[in-house]
């Protein structure tokens, strides 16, 4: 992994740069900021070029040397990666990360930019809750405990610390209070305020920011092949973070349908077609429960995005190119009288649909509502 596999993030790496060629390290390094933008990527990249024994005039791991084919192949002695698990169906022991490393190593190399729920779903549980048992930090130590084989240091890059049982963070927080002389750990957080406060107190920081409208959109581009003006929009939508970006992609589908099933809610609405309501809320019944409380959420959405549409500061407003063109009729008729009653509507709806109530009730009832309120 080199730097230039990462997209943005300048700053960051000019910091992480600096503290390898001046070999001051700290023994505990932390990189924050939001999901889907690449940290766990940017660590990686750090920790080869640290352990590169022949770096390139321009700041980059060199990608020929033992340490970095080691690297590419995850088979870095002195790397260790800590993250968190799940115990399988088929376990009676507390998992560690070493358990799952070839599940891990296929989960890295799919993307620069990681799903932790994708990753849940590696433990085979619908509810799995991936964490950092204690036998993680017992199975640490250990390693710790050895010299570096083939580099000056060690290196721990543990991915969302925020995630492990507090009796791993205070077993954790010793080793950071006495550290081995030649060990470093590079933590990568999503949630840093949900680090034990003493622990993250000990960390050096370095802030990773949301990515750029353009370069999530040229990301877009480069993996989907889509338009420019979509890719603007999506960008737009995923506020700075891939992972965003890739699910608003992935959902555009349903937003079609759910935009088309909204615009013929509201015009059947203002015209006051109670019998054509009727068939709409059926229609919308036969589309399952999760379907109907999804329509219901991305209703709430377009009430709120449309009353802030009114006031025409584009940086405020987060609709895709066709949601835009039927708003800029539509908006005008969301208003501070009727936007808080309209979006309690539509929750309520969602929560007496996820109450198993009667689908066919609920979404006429809702209908003939939005009625009300759209005409006052």
């Amino acid at each position: 992994m080199k730097f230039s596999d990462i997209p943005g993030h300048d700053d960051a790496k000019v910091r992480l740069r600096q503290m390898a060629d001046t070999d001051r390290l700290p023994h505990a390094l932390l990189l924050e900021g939001p999901e889907g933008i690449g940290k766990l990527s940017l660590a990686r990249a750090f920790v080869q070029y640290l352990h590169c024994q022949s770096r390139t005039p321009d700041g980059e791991p060199c990608g020929k040397c033992p340490a970095c084919r080691q690297h590419e192949s995850f088979n870095h002695v002195d790397t260790s990666f800590i993250y968190p698990v799940a115990k399988t169906d088929k376990m009676t022991y507390a998992p560690i990360s070493e358990h799952f490393s070839e599940e891990w190593h296929d989960f890295l190399n799919e993307d620069i930019y990681v799903d932790f729920q994708k990753w849940a779903t590696v433990f085979g549980k619908k509810n799995a809750r991936p964490t950092t048992y204690v036998a993680e930090s017992i199975e640490l130590l250990r390693r710790l405990s050895l010299t570096a084989v083939t580099s000056r240091y060690k290196v721990v890059i543990w991915w969302l610390p925020e995630l492990m049982q507090l009796e791993t963070a205070n077993k954790l927080l010793k080793i950071i209070e006495e550290p081995f002389a030649d060990t470093v750990f590079v933590l990568v957080s999503d949630r840093p305020r949900d680090i034990l406060p003493t622990i993250y107190s000990r960390l050096q920081r370095i802030a990773c920011r949301r990515l750029p409208d353009n370069i999530v959109a040229a990301e877009m581009q480069r993996r989907h092949g889509m338009a420019p003006d979509q890719a603007a929009a999506i960008a737009h939508l995923s506020l700075g973070s891939m992972l965003k970006a890739e699910l608003t992609f992935k959902e555009s589908e349903f937003s079609r349908r759910a935009l088309e099933r909204f615009k013929q809610l509201m015009r059947l609405a203002y015209q006051r077609k109670v019998g054509d309501l009727r068939k709409w809320a059926m229609d919308l019944t036969d589309e399952g429960r999760e379907n109907e409380i999804a329509f219901y959420r991305y209703a709430i959405r377009m009430m709120r995005e449309n009353f802030m549409f009114r006031f025409r500061i584009p940086e405020l407003t987060y609709l895709n190119p066709e949601e835009q063109s039927f708003s800029t009729n539509f908006a005008r008729f969301i208003t501070e009288k009727n936007v808080e009653r309209l979006i309690e509507v539509f929750e309520q709806a969602a929560v007496d649909i996820s109450g198993n109530g009667n689908g066919k009730i609920i979404n006429f009832d809702t209908a003939i509502k939005v009625i009300m309120l759209l005409i006052p």
